[in-house]
């Protein structure tokens, strides 16, 4: 199984199979245009132009189940490209956790599951504090924690590495460089 047997409709409706991303490096992003990582767009735009010419490519699905995209599929296309100039393929709004979750993201999870926030890391405190606060529950399982939760794929379509919400696109840049 790789993430290539899954489709996903893009921002404008249109059905997308992800074998047509076969042979490319991926960074798959649930994101959202409310959110305190939402400045995430600008470093995310970075790493896929800096990359996409050696076969990399970002994929973002934005979701609302965090209360943090409220707004129509138009509507934050229109957002990533006037605040951030995101040029790299956006898709429908979908939910990435719990039972109505899209099937790509039930693959992502059962592959790379949560194995904790870095407590060195600052951000990554707060949003563990958050979630023990508001669903202690869901720090026992593999679902999406938060918005910009990161997943990168190799080359055959197979999951390498989570990254949770509060690491910086940036910081991926090592990870991504050596499945190029």
């Amino acid at each position: 199984m790789s993430v290539y047997q899954y489709t996903a409709r893009n921002i404008r409706g249109k059905e997308i199979p992800l074998e047509q991303y076969k042979d490319k490096v991926l960074l798959i992003v649930n994101t959202a245009s409310k959110c305190g990582f939402t400045p995430q767009y600008s470093d995310l735009q970075k790493l896929y132009e800096k990359f996409q010419d050696q076969g990399f490519q970002i994929l973002g699905f934005p979701s609302d189940q965090f209360g943090e995209e409220p707004g129509s599929n138009e509507e934050v296309d229109v957002f990533c490209q006037i605040n951030y100039g995101v040029s790299f393929p956006l898709f429908e709004k979908i939910d990435v956790k719990g039972e109505h979750r899209h099937p790509l993201f039930g693959y992502l999870t059962s592959q790379a599951g949560f194995t904790g926030f870095d407590q060195n890391h600052t951000g990554s405190k707060l949003l563990h504090m958050m979630l023990e606060e508001r669903d202690p529950a869901s720090l026992a399982d593999d679902e999406v924690k938060w918005n910009f939760t990161k997943f990168l794929i190799d080359r055959e379509g197979n999951v390498v590495k989570r990254f949770e919400s509060s690491i910086d696109p940036l910081d991926i840049e090592p990870a991504i460089q050596e499945l190029l």
